[in-house]
């Protein structure tokens, strides 16, 4: 077949009636992509919501208007790059699932989201935007289980709960930076603005506590970038996502017991850092209750410590 060539597009010579043809199967052809395009994309943003455990804080809706009130929940990165909103794909249950970056590319900067292992080992973290009368009925669970927890908290939590904040740090928990205004850190661009977020939390902590924070980082609703994490490192600590966790943050739409527990106990896995948020009311109904059911799935709950002590063993035999 010959083609004749213009400036502006290819012609092919075709048989009128053969044309007329090829444009109806065309105009078929592009419905039914069509469709199918609008499916796919449907699909994916189905899974992406599914999929993703990147979230904010709550935040109590009487607090300084400094920190933001709505915050929506971000869709994971489905090209799984190293930064961006974090986020989750449970490909397996009883399995490790993706996450944006992996075990060993978090490593590198000090950051942590599950450990590589296949001990029936987790840990279990809560993040506290503020106080909503839940707080002591979780202790009262971890007391219990003799479970040690990580609460990463905001700066006016700690202004706001002094006392709760000296509890915790009574019964041998651990106190971790959430940040003072709970804003999008991977848009700060300087180490000194950075900083400022961390220090404001750090100077509260030491007012109530009288001792220096535990330098263990949470970014805010689970935003990052390489350069954050980087200048955490360097300012000396150590950052944590996670690998589970659900919706729970939504103060007016609690979930029940039983979407509770399909999601913690169905995607539990060896080496989970399970996140939970302190404001939530099923949580506190359920810890009890959730933690016997992981002590009968054989699982027992370490402190974010052991991550790092073992974390950076598994680094060293590989160097």
């Amino acid at each position: 077949m010959k083609l004749s060539l213009s400036r502006k597009c290819i012609h092919f010579p075709i048989h009128p009636l053969k044309s007329k043809k090829y444009c109806i199967l065309f105009l078929i052809f592009s419905y039914f992509s069509g469709i199918g395009a609008g499916f796919l994309k449907e699909q994916i943003f189905a899974f992406s919501n599914e999929s993703t455990s990147a979230r904010p804080s709550p935040v109590n809706q009487n607090s300084v208007t400094s920190i933001p009130r709505t915050i929506s929940c971000a869709l994971p990165d489905l090209t799984l790059s190293s930064e961006g909103n974090w986020g989750l794909s449970f490909q397996e249950e009883g399995k490790t699932p993706v996450g944006n970056a992996s075990i060993q590319e978090l490593a590198s900067m000090d950051a942590y989201y599950a450990q590589d292992t296949s001990e029936k080992v987790l840990y279990l973290t809560f993040d506290a935007g503020y106080e909503n009368g839940n707080t002591s009925a979780i202790l009262d669970a971890l007391k219990k289980h003799q479970v040690k927890a990580t609460f990463f908290v905001v700066g006016t939590y700690i202004d706001s709960e002094p006392e709760l904040i000296r509890q915790i740090i009574k019964e041998g928990h651990t106190v971790g930076n959430h940040t003072w205004h709970h804003p999008d850190m991977s848009h700060i661009s300087s180490i000194e603005d950075f900083q400022k977020e961390l220090d404001y939390v750090e100077t509260a902590y030491k007012n109530v506590t009288g001792k220096n924070m535990t330098k263990y980082y949470r970014p805010p609703q689970g935003k990052y970038s390489e350069a954050n994490l980087q200048m955490a490192k360097e300012l000396g600590y150590k950052s944590f996502f996670w690998s589970l966790a659900y919706v729970d943050w939504y103060q007016d739409n609690q979930p029940s017991k039983e979407e509770a527990f399909s999601k913690l106990l169905g995607r539990i896995h060896p080496g989970a850092i399970v996140l939970l948020h302190s404001t939530s009311s099923t949580n506190a109904e359920i810890l009890d209750e959730l933690l016997t059911r992981w002590e009968e799935m054989g699982y027992h709950v370490q402190p974010l410590e052991n991550i790092i002590s073992t974390s950076s063993a598994t680094v060293q035999q590989h160097t």
